[in-house]
């Protein structure tokens, strides 16, 4: 399965990136390897993340760092909708591409 970022996901990860960065530039890598990771298991187990209230998207948690990835799983796509921390609202976010 391929993945496929919209917009909106890949400007969340970028400003969680950033500012970890500004306090920590190697704790940035760790936090991107560790999402990376993560969003790359999805391709091989789509079904591995839980479910939301909308039946369409998923959500999967980026332990040790508590970042959740919101997705949707189509016939040959995996859709990164969002990237937040689990602190944020937990409400699954609303799809975009």
């Amino acid at each position: 399965m391929r993945l496929r970022y919209t917009g909106p996901a890949l400007a969340e990860l970028i400003s969680i990136l950033d500012y970890i960065a500004e306090q920590s530039p190697h704790g940035a890598q760790r936090v991107q390897a560790r999402i990376k990771a993560a969003i790359n298991l999805l391709q091989s187990h789509p079904q591995i993340g839980g479910r939301t209230d909308d039946p369409t998207i998923r959500r999967l948690l980026t332990t040790p760092y508590r970042y959740l990835v919101f997705y949707e799983i189509r016939m040959d796509e995996i859709i990164i909708h969002a990237v937040r921390h689990a602190s944020r609202d937990p409400e699954t976010p609303t799809r975009s591409e």
